[in-house]
């Protein structure tokens, strides 16, 4: 009778441990360690995640297990749990993400973000670009500045050079600026500089430091806003949502979608104003755009919200309206961020 009581004592024991242990959350991630995905949005998330879940839910970082194009791949193998990328490494893919990157928005990266989450829940949802993951965050980095090897006054000293870009709605803003567009990972653009296969890049402020470009790429021209907005998604696999439970699953949720995307965006635009100062201290030069250059820029990249509309037609999506409610939430957001200092 005793070795009976024993058994069941040990059975309950071994059932209220698997009951209590905390499912681990992979989460692939690529860019550097210190980036402010990996040193702050993530484990930000990551916090959320164990505090909504009551610490059923627990988040580990997967470093080095493939390129950002492969991200959603992984997670649709269930490889690993969730992960990130860039929408604009999926050329033809993800068209209508770019409602995000289009340029002269006259708002920021969070108010982007805030606008991009609304938006892709009230319309852009529908047209399954993301397949077969969870789309839990939608978000942009800061503003897409001019980074050359050389000094440079204005746009229209950037005729016929090569510029580093990245995709996405780049790619337009290139053409109308008369550059020579050269596709290439962020992490191989450092080298390119160096041996002077490029003249320059597209990218927000924080890649001066975090990838080093104060060394390479020491002249800015800063653009109020940027050239653009890169857009990223944050996702989780559907397996991995099967195997915990809807309170753990909603729970989740209640973490992520707007909250998530626009603390995200807050991240980066925060990395992007310690990495100018800190290009500043190095030695870097940054000439704000005059008003001319302004003017210019929005002259010249004034067709591309209508080819954008055109080029998503085939999404079967009410993509005028969107666009349109996505400009008026992200300029109302960025005016609640004016008056408030």
């Amino acid at each position: 009778m005793k070795s009976i009581w024993i058994s069941l004592f040990a059975a309950v024991g071994l059932w209220h441990g698997q009951a209590s242990a905390a499912t681990t959350m992979r989460v692939a991630t690529w860019l550097s360690p210190t980036s402010e995905m990996n040193a702050t949005v993530l484990p930000i998330w990551g916090k959320w995640i164990e505090e909504a879940t009551e610490g059923r839910v627990r988040l580990k970082l997967e470093h080095d297990l493939g390129a950002p194009q492969s991200m959603i791949d992984l997670v649709q193998d269930g490889a690993v749990d969730a992960s990130w990328t860039y929408h604009g490494y999926f050329p033809g893919r993800f068209k209508l993400t770019t409602i995000a990157e289009l340029p002269n928005l006259g708002a920021g990266a969070e108010a982007a973000s805030v606008a991009h989450w609304k938006i892709h829940e009230k319309y852009l949802a529908k047209a399954h670009e993301h397949g077969e993951v969870v789309v839990a965050g939608l978000f942009t980095h800061g503003p897409g500045e001019i980074h050359m090897r050389s000094p440079i006054n204005s746009l229209s000293e950037l005729a016929d050079k090569k510029i580093r870009i990245g995709g996405g709605v780049q790619n337009a803003i290139g053409q109308q600026l008369g550059i020579t567009g050269v596709a290439a990972p962020t992490t191989k653009v450092y080298e390119m500089l160096t041996q002077g296969v490029v003249d320059g890049v597209f990218n927000p402020m924080n890649t001066k430091r975090s990838m080093r470009f104060k060394e390479v790429a020491p002249y800015t021209l800063k653009m109020p806003h940027g050239l653009y907005l890169g857009s990223f998604g944050i996702f989780i696999g559907e397996d991995f949502f099967d195997r915990i439970s809807s309170e753990d699953r909603e729970a989740i949720m209640a973490v992520s979608g707007e909250k998530l995307s626009a603390m995200a965006a807050r991240a980066w635009v925060q990395a992007d104003q310690e990495a100018e100062q800190d290009a500043l201290e190095y030695g870097n030069t940054i000439t704000p755009a005059s008003e001319q250059d302004v003017q210019l820029f929005a002259e010249l990249t004034q067709n591309i919200e209508q080819d954008w509309l055109q080029d998503v037609a085939d999404r079967k999506v009410d993509a005028p309206q969107a666009l349109q409610e996505f400009r008026q939430i992200a300029r109302d957001y960025q005016a609640q961020l004016d008056s408030q200092g």
